[in-house]
């Protein structure tokens, strides 16, 4: 299996540059006219493009110490695998659906979000949450 323990600085630009894209997107097309039903699912979705960027990232050199890295994992794992449900523990009839031993708390998280909250983001959580996310990232794989 692929694993990455670094990404070129260029990648990861690149990767920034098309998430700011779909947000300048999303305000030039939906804005303030946007149901927050439309903003939930659009921003979800964000989150599972950003994670599928860096999907091969090594989890030994992500930690498990509840960075936003794994945050953002933990999202895609509850958006796709748990009814949109934040679960931070293995699911029994899913055993790959978490990672043993992350330690996310809401109070470390940047989303502030607790075991069994809705995960609804709107565009100022996934702006916090990207952010986040390309830093960490950046200082751990550049």
């Amino acid at each position: 299996m692929l694993a990455m323990k670094r990404y070129s600085k260029y990648y990861i630009q690149d990767c920034r540059a098309r998430v700011e894209a779909g947000i300048r997107e999303f305000r030039k097309r939906a804005g303030s006219m946007a149901s927050k039903e439309f903003e939930h699912r659009f921003f979800n979705d964000q989150v599972l493009v950003l994670d599928y960027m860096f999907v091969h990232r090594m989890m030994g050199v992500a930690g498990k110490d509840g960075n936003p890295l794994n945050e953002v994992r933990v999202l895609c794992n509850s958006i796709l695998l748990n009814r949109g449900k934040l679960q931070i523990d293995k699911l029994p009839w899913w055993p790959e659906s978490a990672g043993a031993g992350m330690k996310l708390t809401a109070e470390k998280s940047v989303l502030k979000l607790k075991a069994g909250d809705d995960v609804q983001l709107t565009e100022s959580d996934f702006m916090r949450l990207s952010s986040a996310f390309f830093s960490e990232l950046e200082k751990r794989y550049s």
